[in-house]
């Protein structure tokens, strides 16, 4: 099991970044690729979470250990994959996922992609009174229909699709883009505008 990689920044698309470190480029999927845009072409650590399936083996990465520890935690949850649980740490605040599951507020969970009311119940079921350890910082992270990223300044065009790579409808995205037009941000900044506009 990998614990952190340390390299740089080669390379950053809407569901991962590559990270080279000897002469070996390592793909990592991220909840937000764009939150590295500062980092890219330099040095970063990055925490490290290996998913292995018959099929497929992928590096989760995040950029504290109290993220990565947060999404160990969801994906023990009956029902919730890799992807989900990226989607759930996206909103860029831990603290008002836990309130929600201490709370068991399963109307606020229901908002995340993949996420029904049968499975925001086994959230709250599993992880309640168990997240308190997990340290407030601010977590960041994350492809959408050509028809509604057309004509889109870039920085917002790069949100939209990292946005639809975490699972977030066409119908989402629209809802919640003429308010995002408004605003001149990065795309890192658009994407975390946009998922507290969805979370409200």
């Amino acid at each position: 099991m990998y614990e952190y990689i340390k390299g740089t920044v080669t390379d950053i698309s809407p569901e991962y970044i590559v990270i080279e470190t000897g002469q070996i480029g390592y793909q990592i999927i991220t909840g937000n690729p764009f939150s590295f845009s500062s980092l890219e072409g330099q040095e970063t650590k990055v925490y490290l979470y290996q998913h292995v399936r018959e099929d497929n083996i992928s590096l989760f990465g995040f950029q504290t250990a109290e993220e990565r520890y947060l999404f160990k935690k969801l994906l023990g949850v009956s029902g919730i994959g890799p992807k989900s649980a990226l989607a759930i740490i996206a909103a860029g605040d831990p603290v008002p996922l836990i309130s929600a599951i201490e709370a068991e507020d399963d109307v606020y969970l229901t908002k995340f992609p993949s996420v029904g009311k049968k499975t925001a119940r086994q959230i709250i079921l599993d992880l309640k009174g168990k997240l308190a350890d997990v340290a407030a910082d601010q977590i960041t992270v994350q492809k959408a229909t050509k028809d509604i990223s057309d004509g889109l300044p870039p920085a917002l065009e790069e949100a939209v699709l990292a946005l639809e790579a975490l699972g977030y409808s066409t119908r989402e995205l629209k809802k919640v883009l003429p308010k995002l037009e408004k605003e001149v941000l990065t795309s890192n900044d658009y994407i975390k505008l946009a998922l507290q506009l969805m979370t409200k």
